[in-house]
């Protein structure tokens, strides 16, 4: 019943009316109700949804983001990276919306971008930017980087990622746990750590060589900008006559 609607959102999706989709499609649910939905979003194009999902309007509510489930969300968030968002920020504020709405269950919707073909890569891309703190709350179980927690917390070494199934109790700090739920990076780098502790492994394997390159690519741009500065102070200076002369006339 809703393949007449399924077929106008991606219709206006191709034109880049992606509010017109979701009216359509929220449509389905109006009419048929959230079962249908969520039914209809199973034959949904993935990447059709993804186009949906990321205009996320915090502002106001989506019935889609509120009704998507963890599968079709995981097969529709691999797809952001097609958009080559070298930032990542619409990745973490559809991930956000999504995962943290009112009745869900983060853990499950983090499960399911995992279970994808590139999911890892997506969680990666999520965190890259809080790597050094990601890795901090691993080794000490805090976020702040200036402390680094008593013996009991730093056990942690990075040949220990195979135990991290077995050391699930939480060991984070009042400040830590008081800015847990922060719907954002650190509430999800918490429920991977102690809930999803063999996803958690992988995912800092990938973090941590993205990050490794990323320094390094860092580094050889400092190196190439400071070797052209080099070139222009070492460069000869024109001293011929005929700047001279001009130099002494502006003197003059």
């Amino acid at each position: 019943m809703s393949l007449p609607a399924l077929i106008e959102a991606q219709n206006l999706i191709m034109a880049g009316d992606i509010a017109g989709a979701e009216f359509a499609l929220a449509n389905i649910a109006e009419t048929e109700g959230d079962k249908a939905l969520v039914a209809a979003l199973d034959d949904f194009p993935a990447k059709d949804l993804l186009a949906i999902i990321r205009e996320y309007d915090a502002s106001k509510e989506s019935l889609v983001n509120l009704l998507v489930t963890p599968e079709q969300f995981a097969q529709a968030v691999v797809l952001e990276r097609r958009y080559g968002d070298q930032t990542h920020e619409q990745l973490r504020g559809m991930i956000n919306s999504v995962i943290f709405r009112e009745g869900a269950d983060p853990a499950e919707f983090l499960y399911e971008i995992a279970e994808v073909e590139g999911g890892y890569d997506a969680l990666v891309d999520y965190l890259l930017d809080r790597a050094p703190m990601v890795e901090h709350f691993y080794k000490y179980a805090t976020f702040d980087l200036y402390e680094y927690g008593d013996g009991a917390k730093t056990q942690a070494q990075e040949d220990d990622l195979m135990n991290l199934d077995r050391d699930t109790e939480s060991l984070a700090s009042p400040l830590d746990m008081a800015n847990l739920e922060d719907h954002d990076w650190m509430q999800v780098t918490y429920l991977l750590r102690y809930e999803l502790p063999e996803i958690f492994r992988e995912v800092l394997m990938k973090l941590r060589a993205r990050y490794k390159a990323y320094l390094a690519s860092q580094q050889s741009d400092e190196l190439e900008g400071g070797e052209g500065e080099a070139e222009e102070d070492e460069r000869p200076k024109n001293n011929d006559d005929g700047d001279d002369k001009d130099d002494e006339e502006s003197a003059l």
